[in-house]
């Protein structure tokens, strides 16, 4: 059974608790905050880990992005009195790294009009736009999103991004990495001319920690 990576928006009402099982996954909390048992997230803070967790609404609720590393059995809607859980994408990794992989979770911010020339990286990844817009062309496809669109990337296929002209664009991702690349870039630029260019996109990172790949249950 194939690796799945999915992409949750949890809702939570002030004092909704969600418990999560244990699974590699990363959280970022895109409005409000949340509490857990040692520390409070709030607005554009991430973690990442591969143990079970819970976490509740602080007294303004929260907006919460979750990816999940699952196979294609598993769910992961969050339930509960006060939670609105839905998932927004998944997507089969047919192009999982072998051997040992890490999960990145990042940001990638442009300014307006800022682009990422034709590019790969080293693995699959889900997208999710916070701010601005973007257009992604890949697979001789374009496509636009706005804020709380979302998008996946195989890795290997090449890839432009073009953000917006008029305002800041910035977007948020879950990547399955080698890990080789582990406080590494993965991207790769594919035109020689591009190279020497200087990149407009600045990246936070959130998470970047060794996982266990989902194996196939017996």
């Amino acid at each position: 059974m194939p690796s799945v990576l999915r992409l949750y928006e949890d809702v939570l009402r002030n004092d909704a608790e969600v418990s999560l099982p244990a699974r590699p996954r990363m959280i970022f909390v895109v409005h409000g905050a949340i509490a857990m048992s040692d520390r409070t997230l709030r607005d554009d803070e991430g973690l990442g880990s591969e143990s079970a967790m819970s976490f509740a609404g602080a007294h303004e609720g929260a907006t919460v992005w979750r990816w999940e590393l699952t196979t294609d059995a598993d769910g992961g809607l969050a339930a509960g009195a006060g939670i609105t859980s839905r998932e927004k994408l998944s997507a089969r990794l047919d192009t999982m790294p072998k051997g040992a992989v890490l999960l990145r979770g990042d940001s990638v911010a442009f300014p307006p009009g800022g682009c990422a020339y034709l590019h790969r990286h080293q693995g699959p990844g889900i997208r999710c736009l916070v701010d601005g817009g973007i257009r992604i062309d890949t697979k001789g496809q374009s496509t636009s999103y706005g804020p709380g669109g979302a998008w996946f990337e195989s890795g290997p296929d090449p890839v432009f991004a073009q953000a917006a002209a008029d305002r800041p664009t910035r977007f948020i991702r879950a990547m399955i990495l080698p890990m080789a690349y582990l406080a590494r870039s993965s991207v790769e630029y594919l035109n020689e001319e591009d190279k020497p260019k200087p990149k407009t996109q600045t990246y936070k990172i959130y998470v970047d920690m060794p996982i266990d790949i989902v194996h196939t249950p017996a």
